[in-house]
């Protein structure tokens, strides 16, 4: 059984940091493109990044480019969201996804999600 569980959130002052992370188990974590989706509030959802298999790929949506850093340890299974320079609109169901093997943008598997509210 796949399960992804997000941890590592919470409430933090604009211009704050946290970080996500997403432990995995139930298939080969390496073998997969692993990604972290957010929903804002009443909002739909949005991609944040990507990390391909091997690591050496990512890619972020413009609205977290230069704040927001992913990473994956393999030997963990582990997927990584380091957020910094936070503003209110991260505010954010935070979720981390597993790819199919057809495309890193199918999202096959989600974890429960993990909760950000940045606010003073």
């Amino acid at each position: 059984e796949v399960q992804l569980v997000e941890s590592g959130g919470g409430l933090v002052q604009p211009g704050g940091s946290l970080r996500l992370s997403c432990a995995s188990s139930g298939f080969t974590f390496v073998s997969y493109s692993i990604s972290w989706v957010r929903q804002a509030p009443g909002e739909g959802l949005e991609w944040v990044s990507t990390v391909r298999r091997g690591g050496q790929l990512t890619y972020y949506a413009a609205s977290v480019k230069g704040r927001f850093s992913i990473s994956r340890d393999d030997a963990k299974a582990t997927l990584s969201l380091q957020l910094n320079s936070l503003k209110a609109e991260d505010t954010a169901m935070y979720y981390c996804a597993k790819a199919s093997a057809v495309s890193w943008a199918d999202f096959e598997y989600w974890g429960q999600g993990i909760r950000v509210t940045v606010s003073s």
